[in-house]
């Protein structure tokens, strides 16, 4: 599915009543009945509900669904916030529809009071009020009547997007509507994923208005749904063993952060490769033959202060030919002599990489060791990483999160993931934005299981962009079943992967039925 720009669905609505005959007063309809039915599902046929609407043609969605629900019996007290001679086009059929069933009332300070009255009886309210051509800020007294909704004890779904939220930037500027959900129309806006606007989304729905899956044509990124992370999934067949399932190489690991290296392996080994081995610092080997069962051991030469030594490098370049990806990174440590090992090694392993932490660092000023390597790399930063890659600051880098994927993606020539909320995922013109995970992953280690499950992807044969898509979804699905099922108050890193086969079997289960 296709995330889009606001002039990216001007143009597929323009194309949608060229190319298919179906008009933007028919497009209204069914998006106000997509949004009555869910506002039925939720308060039933007793139930009591406000509806507020703008003079657009959000607005008009506003006033479809309020008429549908009167017509189901629902008891629907509808207002609009603006003159009714400003309401034009199909959002002024809508209206008149809508007053042959109630009288709209138009809100004023006046009968403020009625307003309250209303939501205080109501069991939801519906946000119509601004939609996707919103720009800058909500003042006055419309800003008062996002506070007084926001302040009631009430659900509020709101129609395409909550007003307030910037359809392109994802930016609030002041006030704006916390909705218990959304339901965007046709295709998600990449505001509805962009903070801090995502913050006001609450449960995102898509409704497709009976339109054909391809009717979009254009857009910023993909986000990918269950079906089609089935179809990415590598499978098996039956006589298949363990060095044809994929081999991956793990370096990592110093003294006092054998977790990270511990985490990475497991992960990559979890996730279906039929071989892993960690090369970590020869005298943590103790530590790891008793933290790893089915992980094998490969003891390195270290420096004095327990890290990489530079004389790794012949072992790791010969280890290397055997495996089919390294993940390198997780643990290292920032000391000179194993900085320079990883930038020797980014240059010169023959075969796919995935790096992370302080691989990552290693290359802070020496970027352009990325476009010298001959093989698939992907590179795993957190906003703070990328912006010291970039000499910027982390909030320039949230500011802008597709903007910088894209620039990393074409700069280096990388797979590039952007971990955070919503990671984005780039290679070439191919551009993911992930919808799993939730706030309790940001805890330490999780980004290690990522690079482990994105490595045991490309050593089973996937494409560094599939298997980066892949990944991250799986890693973030697997934290919201942890988040279901204790808390995301307690989720630890190693719970991910704990819980990485009931996410693949979600989706194995889902692709069945």
């Amino acid at each position: 599915m296709l995330v889009v720009s606001s002039k990216q669905m001007q143009k597929t609505e323009k194309n949608i009543v060229k190319d298919l005959g179906i008009s933007l007063r028919d497009l209204m309809e069914e998006a106000g009945k997509s949004l009555a039915d869910e506002v039925l599902d939720i308060v039933g046929e007793q139930g009591r509900v406000v509806s507020i609407s703008g003079k657009g043609n959000n607005g008009g969605d506003g006033f479809v669904a309020a008429r549908i629900l009167s017509e189901k019996g629902v008891r629907v007290t509808s207002f609009f916030i603006c003159f009714e001679d400003e309401i034009e086009g199909e959002a002024k059929d809508a209206f008149l529809e809508l007053k042959r069933f109630e009288t709209p009332k138009f809100l004023t300070p006046d009968n403020t009071k009625e307003f309250e009255d209303a939501l205080s009886e109501a069991n939801l309210i519906i946000d119509a009020i601004f939609g996707i051509g919103l720009k800058g800020k909500i003042e006055g007294f419309v800003a008062e009547v996002i506070e007084k909704i926001n302040s009631a004890d009430i659900k509020v779904i709101s129609a395409d997007i909550p007003s307030g939220v910037e359809a392109d930037t994802g930016r609030v500027y002041g006030t704006c509507i916390r909705a218990t959900k959304t339901m965007t129309f046709i295709a998600p806006k990449i505001g509805l994923f962009v903070y801090p606007g995502a913050d006001y989304v609450g449960e995102l729905m898509v409704a497709d208005l009976g339109l054909p899956p391809n009717v979009v044509e254009e857009g910023l990124v993909r986000m990918f749904l269950p079906d089609e992370i089935r179809k990415i999934l590598p499978l098996c067949s039956g006589d298949v063993h363990k060095k044809a399932k994929g081999k991956v190489l793990v370096i990592a690991g110093s003294r006092g952060m054998t977790g990270a290296a511990v985490l990475t392996a497991n992960s990559a080994l979890r996730a279906g490769a039929g071989l892993v081995v960690l090369g970590a610092p020869e005298s943590l080997s103790d530590i790891l033959e008793q933290k790893l069962t089915e992980v094998i051991n490969l003891p390195l030469p270290e420096t004095n202060v327990g890290s990489l030594s530079s004389t790794a490098y012949e072992c790791i370049i010969e280890a290397s030919k055997s495996f089919d990806v390294i993940a390198l990174g997780p643990g290292l440590s920032q000391n000179g002599e194993t900085v320079s090992l990883v930038r020797r090694l980014v240059v010169d392993v023959k075969c796919p990489l995935v790096l992370d932490a302080d691989g990552l660092n290693a290359i802070v000023g020496k970027t352009h060791l990325l476009t010298e390597r001959s093989h698939p790399t992907v590179v795993t930063p957190h906003p703070g990483e990328l912006a010291r890659l970039f000499g910027v600051s982390a909030e320039d880098v949230q500011k802008d999160r597709l903007g910088f994927t894209k620039r990393a993606t074409s700069k280096w020539k990388v797979t590039t993931v952007l971990k955070g909320a919503y990671s984005i995922v780039g290679f070439g013109n191919d551009f993911s934005i992930n919808v799993t995970g939730n706030w309790g992953m940001a805890t330490a280690g999780t980004g290690d299981v990522l690079t482990g499950l994105i490595s045991s992807f490309i050593a089973q044969g996937l494409g560094s962009f599939e298997a980066a898509v892949l990944g991250t979804y799986l890693h973030g699905l697997a934290g919201d079943i942890v988040a279901k099922n204790i808390t995301p108050y307690c989720l630890i890193a190693s719970d991910l992967i704990d819980y990485l086969p009931r996410a693949m079997s979600k989706i194995l289960e889902r692709s069945l039925r």
